[in-house]
């Protein structure tokens, strides 16, 4: 089975695999993921600088193609596995389970599908025994630093991890029912969300009555948005970025208005690119990217929001007045839901709640927009003014005399010319 997403490029420069008569491990140093195998399988250890950080986001910032990403990240989401994907890590050490058990998550399988060596479990002590920027190896389960061990977790492989997700199976019913009271008892502490909306802060994008595109880098949003063009042009749309949504814009050749988000997982060239930035701070958390954007001196504003950037930028252009509001590569399913943990899926329900009225999926415009005008329906339009032209010249006098005079003319040359 095929677990990469259509979007990721799998072609990339780690060698082919090793032939059978050759079962010594062997070890290969910054040249990125393969692609429909696993590492464990073939013995393949990997070296790389690493990137350590508990905070998912600030390792993906940070990392380079050929490093390791060293993470505390129970369930690894799938917006996480695709940035890993697109950074072309050689391994992902995690000190908490990739696949947890409550609830069936796919992301992991894509890391392990392209190639990328997997270590997980290997415990809170790997954040403080494995340094930042230091050299490591991963060699089946354990992480090396020189000849040194210092870190055991377990290697996965596509075997062990869909075993995983059949057992995680089972235990889908019992996490919508946390998922149901844990939005219940958000409810109850933010019931202002529904009635009076959220605190906007101000922004120079116009959205009255006019439509908006939400763009996130996640589930086929190079398809979408390609497929989308149609409407764009004819709508002309505001263009928002959600984090690295805001490069996405940018790769298909649009110029975002507006990026909103964390700005270290923005390009700089797409923050220099002249679209308005608001800068995303979640309840209890310090601001991220500030300091980046003071460096590169850019303006910018703050929002304040309890969900993530996707539900502070539909709030914003709904209650700026958008009249509809197209999502690129949101998340949906209930399982998505989960992924985020019960406060974070809580509040985006509610979000979609509050918008759901003008919010729709850019798939369904795309289909809309993809019924075009055959090449049959223009001749059938043609042939039909051809025949309505006949009936009006054999009604109309006008008509009549028009055609009785060439016909005149036709008999009076044929005279001069035959006599």
């Amino acid at each position: 089975m095929n677990w990469l997403p259509d979007d990721i490029d799998d072609a990339t420069a780690w060698p082919p695999a090793p032939p059978a008569s050759q079962p010594a491990p062997t070890t290969t140093t910054g040249q990125g993921p393969a692609s429909g195998f696993s590492t464990e399988d073939f013995g393949i250890a990997v070296e790389g600088v690493a990137r350590v950080d508990e905070r998912t986001r600030d390792v993906i910032a940070r990392v380079r193609p050929g490093e390791v990403a060293v993470i505390d990240h129970e369930d690894l989401d799938r917006a996480s596995a695709e940035a890993f994907l697109r950074a072309k890590v050689v391994a992902v050490v995690n000190a908490s389970a990739c696949i947890s058990g409550r609830f069936p998550n796919l992301a992991p399988l894509l890391l392990v599908a392209a190639g990328i060596a997997v270590v997980d479990r290997c415990g809170r002590e790997a954040l403080t025994a494995i340094e930042e920027g230091v050299d490591i190896r991963v060699a089946g389960g354990v992480v090396y630093i020189g000849d040194r061990a210092v870190v055991h977790g377990e290697r996965q492989s596509l075997d062990s991890m869909e075993s995983r997700l059949s057992e995680a199976k089972l235990h889908l019913g019992a996490e919508l029912e946390r998922l149901a009271e844990g939005t219940i008892e958000f409810l109850r502490e933010e019931r202002d969300l529904l009635v009076e909306g959220v605190r906007i802060p101000e922004c120079d994008v116009d959205f009255e009555g006019r439509h908006c595109l939400v763009v996130v880098r996640h589930l086929d949003w190079r398809q979408d948005l390609e497929s989308l063009m149609g409407y764009i042009k004819d709508r002309r749309p505001v263009l928002i970025g959600v984090d690295a949504g805001a490069d996405a814009l940018v790769e298909v050749g649009l110029q975002p208005d507006l990026i909103l988000g964390d700005p270290n997982a923005v390009g700089a060239d797409t923050l220099t690119c002249g679209a308005e930035i608001i800068v995303m701070v979640r309840a209890g958390e310090p601001p991220a990217g500030l300091g980046r954007l003071q460096d590169l001196g850019i303006p910018h504003r703050v929002f304040d929001s309890r969900g993530d950037a996707t539900d502070a930028a539909m709030l914003m252009a709904y209650e700026r007045g958008a009249e509809l509001i197209v999502a690129v590569g949101t998340q949906a399913s209930p399982v998505e839901f989960i992924e985020r943990g019960r406060a974070d899926a809580a509040a985006s329900l509610l979000a979609r709640m509050r918008v759901g009225g003008v919010l729709v999926d850019a798939k369904a415009v795309r289909r809309l927009f993809a019924v075009g005008i055959r090449p049959r329906h223009v001749l059938l339009l043609i042939l039909a003014a051809f025949v309505a032209m006949l009936v009006i010249a054999a009604v109309s006098p006008s008509f009549q005399l028009f055609f009785e005079g060439i016909g005149n003319w036709f008999s009076d040359l044929w005279a001069s010319l035959f006599g």
